[in-house]
């Protein structure tokens, strides 16, 4: 018996919108999800911005929604750490997304024997402060790191994100970062301890099968793969696992709501 869809978990690019631009059903999706009242967190392994930032960005294509629906690596990097180490200390490699998400966790940002080195995105990453970063590795800090993507966009094509900076620092230091998002499971919960939802009731909807979908996987949610992102329909056979339906859109998910 196929149990009753209750909460909701969706990336946002690729699944909502695409270069500022809402893709298609994305208002009309998230629209259903409020007015049914369902609980529900808006994803993203980007660490730059803040859930403040976001909710501006999605409300200029015309998405509307609160700055508690938005959930982002840096926060769930921010909830980790806190129940690791409460109140612990961190060199932090990134931007206002992850400092603010770490200050407001009450996280202390040092360079001063750290507990932690946390490795986020950023769009400029200093030689030096990744110098620092190795330093302090070496001298025992442990190594987080927000997302294991490779590479991010810009106008002007691909630009080296977390993965591949925290791949320079594992050279370096022969120590590997734990990496928070997806498709760390643990993303996935993290956000269902969020709004108080249970796998066996909820639905991960996502554009990619190496994040995505394999994160809502191992975590026990549903999942719908949308064709508005990086993963087109015949890439789907070369995974070794599926999702529980590939839809064109979320503008097919907004009857399910």
């Amino acid at each position: 018996m196929t149990r009753e869809i209750r909460s909701w978990l969706s990336d946002m690019d690729g699944v909502l919108v695409h270069e500022n631009q809402a893709l298609p059903g994305a208002a009309e999706f998230v629209g259903a999800l409020q007015s049914a009242e369902r609980p529900f967190l808006i994803l993203t392994n980007n660490s730059i911005y803040t859930p403040r930032d976001l909710r501006a960005r999605l409300a200029a294509t015309g998405i509307e929604v609160p700055e508690k629906a938005i959930w982002t690596s840096a926060l769930a990097t921010a909830q980790f750490l806190t129940d690791q180490m409460p109140g612990g200390s961190a060199y932090v490699i990134g931007e206002a997304g992850l400092t603010t998400a770490l200050y407001e966790a009450g996280y202390t940002l040092t360079a001063a024997r750290p507990d932690f080195v946390v490795l986020g995105e950023t769009r400029t990453y200093s030689f030096e402060a990744i110098t620092q970063a190795i330093r302090l590795i070496q001298g025992g800090a442990r190594f987080i790191a927000t997302n294991p993507d490779v590479t991010g966009p810009s106008a002007d094509g691909d630009l080296p994100a977390t993965g591949a900076v925290a791949a320079m620092i594992s050279a370096a230091t022969g120590r590997k970062p734990y990496f928070v998002g997806k498709p760390n499971p643990m993303m996935i919960r993290s956000a269902l301890n969020r709004i108080d939802a249970h796998s066996e009731t909820t639905v991960m909807v996502g554009d990619r099968m190496d994040t995505d979908v394999v994160a809502g996987i191992e975590a026990g949610l549903r999942t719908y793969l949308v064709l508005t992102g990086s993963t087109r329909a015949t890439d789907v056979d070369r995974f070794p696992f599926r999702p529980t339906a590939v839809l064109d859109s979320v503008q097919d998910l907004v009857g399910l709501v």
